[in-house]
C-alpha cells in the first residue's frame, strides 16, 4: 500500500536554503532536473486544473479527472529514485495507464473531422487551456528525456507524457467541437 502523506503544517522552512527533499531519502537543490521534471508535471495539473473550471463539456471532464489523479501518481514516481522505490512502495505510472490513455484518444479521435491543416491553439477557454496543457506537457517530456540520461526513472512515465500530450490534443479540438466552435486553423499565407 502506498504511502500517503499527511500534513499538519503547510510551511516547513527547510528549504529556505534553496534545497528540498526527495520522496524517502536526500535533499537536492530545488531547480535539481528531477524536481524541474515534478515540478512541471504539477504544472502540467494545475493547467488541467484551469481547463475543468473553464466551461468544459461536461462529457471531457471524466477523462480529465481521472488524468489529474494520475499526474499525482506520475508526480510520486518521479520524486522518488528508482532504488528506493522497491523498499518504498509509491504510487506509479503503468503501462495501464498509458492503455488508458491510447483508449481516449481513440475514442475522442474518431468523433472528429480529420485533420486538414494545422490547428493553433484557441477556441473557447477550455479549449485553449488545454492546448496550453499539452505544450507544458511536451515541456515535461523534454525534461523527463533529459533526466533519463543521468538517472533511471519508470519504464511507463516517457510513454504516459508521450500520450497525454497527444490526448491533451485530441480534447481541445473535441472541446471546440462540442462548444458549437470549429478549429482555429493555420492560414500558411498569412
Amino acid at each position: 500500500m502506498a504511502v500517503v502523506p499527511r500534513l499538519t503544517r503547510i510551511y516547513t522552512r527547510t528549504g529556505d536554503d534553496g534545497t528540498t527533499a526527495l520522496g524517502f531519502g536526500g535533499r537536492v537543490a530545488k531547480d535539481a532536473l528531477r524536481v524541474e521534471c515534478y515540478g512541471t508535471v504539477d504544472e502540467l495539473n494545475s493547467l488541467i486544473g484551469m481547463a475543468r473550471a473553464a466551461d468544459l463539456p461536461g462529457a471531457l471532464d471524466g477523462d480529465l479527472a481521472r488524468i489529474q489523479n494520475e499526474l499525482f501518481h506520475l508526480g510520486a514516481d518521479l520524486c522518488v529514485h528508482e532504488s528506493d522505490k522497491a523498499k518504498h512502495p509509491v504510487p506509479r505510472i503503468e503501462p495501464r495507464h498509458v492503455d488508458a490513455l491510447e483508449a481516449a484518444i481513440d475514442q475522442w479521435n474518431q468523433e472528429l473531422p480529420p485533420l486538414e491543416n494545422f490547428v493553433l491553439p484557441g477556441g473557447t477557454p477550455a479549449a485553449s487551456a488545454l492546448h496550453l496543457a499539452r505544450t507544458v506537457c511536451r515541456r515535461a517530456e523534454r525534461l523527463v528525456v533529459q533526466l533519463t540520461r543521468t538517472e533511471p526513472i519508470g519504464a511507463s512515465v516517457l510513454p504516459y507524457l508521450n500520450r497525454l500530450s497527444d490526448l491533451l490534443f485530441v480534447l481541445a479540438r473535441s472541446a471546440n467541437r462540442l462548444a458549437g466552435h470549429a478549429d482555429v486553423l493555420w492560414d500558411s499565407r498569412a
